[in-house]
Formats: structure tokens, C-alpha cells, sequence
């Protein structure tokens, strides 16, 4: 059986904080070095998909059990625009709460006033809309643009000053600013297209990312949501074939600034130890990791034969970036 993580933001953490087993496997693993991108971008090579952006849109619609059809679609996610002393600051929907009810009231008001176009909550944060116009260059996921100045699509400029004043005039927002909560007084318009084809090296993939699902099932993997640990997801994996899981715990954090120690102790607790111990017993003939944001986008692949070199010991966890 062969494992494969990706894990952006994964050298986001301080190396005052020790890591045991992800230490030990990176320092015993075989290492790969590409250009660094984002991990959009390094979906959308892994699953050879046919478009020049991740179609985040289409596939959101497939990851959540929808047909796309021939249409296109993009993500139209909620965000903060905060204005500052010279730009406009992007604080993505990952940043502040948003409960259901208030998602699924704003999206109602804008499918009101925009005949045509529906926009759909497929979770409180990611919502998507059947596309009315083409448009380009792609911005890609707010979180890649938290806290920079917001560069939205120029052909959309429109459509989103339209929603802008569907959404600043919602009773949603006045009670949100009452209560001293960020507005949702934009939206962000990335990964747009269609469906198109996908294929997969894995035989199945784990997320809690509806886009990643909908790649998977366009590909004709088998895909569930995440589990809560590697153990639970071992259970479930047969003895043979390849299976990837995202474990995307710590990238909005990193996007948001927010010290990554605690998540990573988790990741390490949950996951990293639990395959370790499974590399070392043979239960996992290979495993894999892909951190594709770092200062470079590294890969990291190791057998159970890889363990016995000694001579590498361990180091903090920003040596291997």
C-alpha cells in the first residue's frame, strides 16, 4: 500500500516546537524539490486536468454530489473586504463565523436580484454560481490573498459591485456590524470553468474539500471526507493500490498569520506518528508527503528500508523546506 499526504502550510510551525515523527520521516525520506505554487495549482497537475486554472467552481458542484453539466461555474466565496490606509485588504470567509443561516440568507438575497445566475452555499465559507460571464485571469483561493490588496477580475467588476450592494444592504450584515462581526460585503469569483476530464493515480482520495472530492469522482477515484485520524483512515484503505488524503488543517492559519504549533502537534499526534509506526511494521509499504507552498514544493518519499538510515538524524522541521 502506498500513502500519500499533502499537506500545505506544513512549514508554517516554529522549530521551537518539536515534532518527533515527522522529523524522523523527513530527515530518513527521499526528497523532491519543484518551483513552489499553490496547491490549487498542484491539483490540477495531479489530476491532469484539461483547464489552464482549477475549476474549482464545476468541481465543487461534483464533490457535493451535483451534475455540472456543460455550464461553467465558479466559486463565489464570501469575504471581508476591510479598507485600510491605501488598498483594500482581502479577509477571506476563514477568518471570522459564519453561521449556515446567515450564508443561506445572503445567497437567497443574491439569487433575488440576479436573474439568471444561481449561487449555492455548498458549506457556510465556500459558496459556488453557475456563471453568467467569462472571465480571466484567475485570482485563485482568497486564502492565497489574505490580507493583500483585493485584485478581482476585471470583467466582473459588474457582477460584483452589483452583489457588493445586495450584500451591504442585507439585514445579515447590519446585525453582523452590530454585533461587531466582519461583514460579508463581497464576494471572491475563482476557479472558473467547467468540468472537463480528470484522471488519478489513486485509487481513492480523502478531504474535507468539496473541489478536491469533485476531482476525484471526475476521475473515477473513490473519495470520502476526511478522516479524523490516520488509523481510521487505514482501517478503511485496502491492502494494495494508492490513496491520498489532504490535510489542509493548517493552511488557512498560515494565510491568516496565526502561529501553526498546535495544529501541527495534532497533525503529528493524528497522523504523522500513527504512519510512522505503520511505515516501520510494513502495514504501509510507502508513504509520501507533498508540501507544494513551501519556499519550494518538496516531495518526500520513503520504504520501510529507509528508516535504518541512522545517519540522518532529525532536525526542526523548517531544515527541510
Amino acid at each position: 500500500m502506498h500513502c500519500e499526504l499533502v499537506v500545505p502550510g506544513l512549514f508554517g510551525a516554529s522549530d521551537a516546537q518539536r515534532f518527533p515523527a515527522l522529523e524522523l520521516l523527513l530527515a530518513r525520506s527521499r526528497r523532491q524539490a519543484r518551483a513552489a505554487r499553490p496547491l490549487e495549482d498542484w491539483l490540477r497537475e495531479a489530476f491532469e486536468l484539461d483547464d489552464a486554472a482549477f475549476p474549482a467552481g464545476a468541481l465543487t458542484v461534483l464533490g457535493g454530489g451535483g451534475d455540472p453539466g456543460a455550464d461553467a461555474w465558479v466559486r463565489a466565496d464570501p469575504v471581508h473586504l476591510r479598507v485600510m490606509q491605501n488598498r483594500v485588504a482581502v479577509m477571506p470567509g476563514e477568518a471570522f463565523p459564519l453561521p449556515a443561516e446567515e450564508a443561506h440568507a445572503l445567497c437567497d438575497a443574491l439569487n433575488a436580484h440576479f436573474a439568471g445566475m444561481e449561487f449555492i452555499v455548498a458549506s457556510p465559507k465556500r459558496w459556488y454560481a453557475r456563471l453568467a460571464l467569462a472571465f480571466a485571469p484567475d485570482p485563485g483561493n482568497p486564502l492565497e490573498s489574505a490580507g493583500r490588496a483585493a485584485q478581482p477580475p476585471q470583467q466582473a467588476a459588474g457582477l460584483l459591485n452589483e452583489a457588493q450592494m445586495v450584500l451591504h444592504n442585507h439585514a445579515v450584515n447590519a446585525a453582523r456590524e452590530a454585533r461587531g462581526e466582519p461583514a460579508v460585503n463581497s464576494l471572491w469569483l475563482w476557479g472558473a470553468g467547467r468540468a472537463g476530464q480528470a484522471r488519478a493515480s489513486w485509487q481513492s482520495v480523502a478531504t474535507d474539500d468539496p473541489a478536491v472530492l469533485g476531482a476525484a469522482r471526475l476521475a473515477g477515484a473513490r473519495h470520502r471526507a476526511l478522516p479524523r485520524s490516520a488509523a481510521e483512515w487505514l482501517e478503511r484503505l485496502p491492502q494494495n493500490g494508492r490513496h491520498l488524503a489532504l490535510l489542509d488543517a493548517l493552511r488557512a492559519p498560515l494565510a491568516l498569520g496565526a502561529e501553526l504549533a498546535e495544529e501541527t502537534a495534532a497533525l503529528e499526534r493524528d497522523w504523522f506518528a500513527p504512519l510512522l509506526a505503520s511505515l516501520r511494521s510494513g502495514r504501509v509499504g510507502m508513504l509520501t508527503l507533498h508540501v507544494p507552498d513551501g519556499p519550494q514544493a518538496v516531495s518526500f518519499e520513503a520504504v520501510r528500508g529507509d528508516l535504518r538510515r541512522f545517519w540522518r538524524r532529525p532536525k526542526g522541521i523548517k531544515n527541510y523546506a
